[in-house]
């Protein structure tokens, strides 16, 4: 770190290392307050440069962040920790693939670093690639035995391959080590398989009030908290342990809803009348199937991956980082701008570029599924590209869909989770982009009823399959019977017969009345 601070003054030293403090704590104002100064006096200074592109992270503006990095990066080429720091800001970006290339390199100066091995593993995790992450993550223990975080994500990785009873008892081990670990905690309530008890309940309890539990680690514990809490039925217990975890994550997630919606919006419109795409049929392989988290999607995947014609390759970074390509290319000119002045030839050049990203999934079967939920923004870009692609929109129970965000510490990308009017507009958002997309493209966009498919499962599979223009299969009825590797928080659900008693917000009554108004719906009546 010393060498890092040469070239500054003896007060900047101080305020530059207390801004990392607060940086490491995700207090990205207090970062700030005490970076003003010395940016004022040292503007082009790379250990300033690297504190200022943290807080752009920490803020949501990704694009500045990695463009001030890159500046810092420029000055100390050789530096591992400007790489990991790089990589680490990519791929908050989304930029998963840049950030393994920059994680790699951090790798390759410095081996003997456990945390750029681990966060490694997280992004090639985050890009679907599991093996390496195994890897990469084995690396990280390997180098330091006690890093929990990278023993939680291999317990993750084990039930997305259906080893439930291995990835609890991980848990457990990963809880032993360190009683704070939040993650882990959370890791057993989203498995399902089993209840907390009494002693487990104590246990988190006193894990809040522990000086090693981190920010995070007490955002986790609480949503894990909550989960007991409504199986033991105390509603009011476990909406007020969600509402404090929601609290302390939206203090470091912030989510600008007017925003969002104006962006939504303009994406929308901009493809609307639908441009002239691509004149090549590119797209037959592939089936997109959004939603909002927590909306039955990964149950549409699995029924559809038990087909033999179809690979189910899950939430892929892809189709975004394609359209971040294209507007990297226009010198960052927004979609909404580019995508009017886009030829065919601009259309299918960027189909086949996200055919080419995507190749991999076609090495087994002729069809694959991308799951990756807020695809929903891009259906006219969708359509543009890949006109012989199908798109689900997979919806559920507004009030139901919600609430179950609101129960899952979903990732800072999906900041709009933390409060019951976020949510709402969100929604809002969704179900009017869905609807105009449906209605613009017949026969490409189908609104698919999480409701409908519970209640008449067989009706809606055949449905489902026809859209998609597979033929019916007996698997797709018996979907729980699949052992494919599952990457959602539903793992587990879907390895189960389909269930009609996932409703949860009845159970609640009148405690989600202010969700329902947000909603616009009714207050809850007995």
């Amino acid at each position: 770190m010393n060498s890092r601070l040469q070239g500054l003054g003896p007060s900047a030293t101080q305020q530059v290392m207390t801004a990392a403090q607060a940086l490491d704590a995700g207090r990205a104002d207090e970062a700030d307050r005490q970076l003003e100064r010395v940016l004022a006096a040292y503007p082009d200074h790379p250990e300033v440069l690297r504190m200022k592109a943290g807080i752009h992270s920490l803020r949501g503006r990704h694009n500045d962040a990695v463009q001030l990095m890159r500046r810092a990066l420029a000055q100390r080429p050789q530096d591992a920790l400007y790489h990991n720091t790089l990589g680490s800001l990519l791929g908050a970006a989304g930029d998963y693939e840049g950030a393994i290339g920059a994680l790699s390199r951090t790798c390759e100066l410095e081996p003997g670093l456990a945390m750029a091995w681990y966060n490694l593993g997280v992004m090639l995790t985050k890009s679907v690639r599991n093996e390496e992450a195994t890897e990469a993550l084995q690396q990280a223990l390997k180098r330091e035995p006690g890093h929990v975080a990278a023993r939680a994500l291999l317990a993750n990785l084990l039930r997305t391959r259906g080893h439930v009873d291995e990835a609890a008892a991980e848990y457990r081990r990963i809880i032993a080590l360190r009683p704070s670990f939040g993650l882990a905690w959370w890791g057993l309530a989203d498995l399902r398989t089993q209840r907390f008890d009494a002693q487990d309940v104590a246990q988190m309890q006193a894990a809040l009030e522990r000086p090693d539990a981190t920010e995070n680690d007490r955002i986790a514990i609480g949503f894990a908290l909550a989960r007991a809490f409504d199986d033991e039925g105390q509603y009011a217990r476990s909406l007020d342990a969600l509402a404090r975890a929601n609290a302390t994550a939206r203090r470091y997630q912030a989510w600008d809803a007017p925003l969002f919606s104006t962006g939504v919006a303009s994406v929308a419109d901009a493809f609307d009348p639908p441009p002239a795409g691509s004149k090549a049929a590119l797209g037959s392989e592939v089936i997109f199937i959004t939603s909002l988290p927590r909306s039955g999607s990964t149950l549409v995947e699995q029924i559809l991956a038990s087909h033999s014609s179809v690979e189910g390759a899950g939430e892929l970074p892809d189709l975004p980082r394609v359209l971040a390509e294209e507007t990297q290319r226009l010198g960052g000119k927004p979609i909404p701008q580019w995508a009017r002045e886009a030829t065919p030839e601009d259309w299918q050049r960027l189909g086949q570029r996200y055919l080419d990203r995507t190749a991999h999934w076609r090495r087994e079967r002729p069809v694959f599924t991308d799951k990756l939920p807020n695809n929903w923004i891009y259906i006219g870009a969708i359509r543009a590209m890949l006109p012989g692609a199908r798109v689900i929109a997979v919806r559920r129970d507004p009030l139901e869909t919600c609430f179950s965000c609101y129960r899952q510490p979903l990732d800072a990308a999906n900041g709009y989770s933390r409060s019951f009017d976020d949510l709402a507009s969100f929604w809002r958002d969704f179900d009017r982009s869905v609807s105009r997309g449906a209605a613009l493209h017949p026969g490409h966009v189908r609104e698919h009823s999480y409701e409908a498919m519970v209640t008449d499962p067989e009706t809606q599979i055949r449905e489902l399959l026809a859209f998609c223009g597979l033929p019916f299969e007996e698997a797709c009825l018996n979907f729980h019977e699949n052992r494919r590797v599952v990457r959602s928080p539903s793992a587990t659900q879907v390895r189960q017969p389909m269930r009609k008693d996932t409703a949860r917000s009845h159970r609640y009554g009148a405690l989600l009345n202010p969700l329902r108004a947000a909603l616009g719906l009714p207050a809850f009546s007995e």
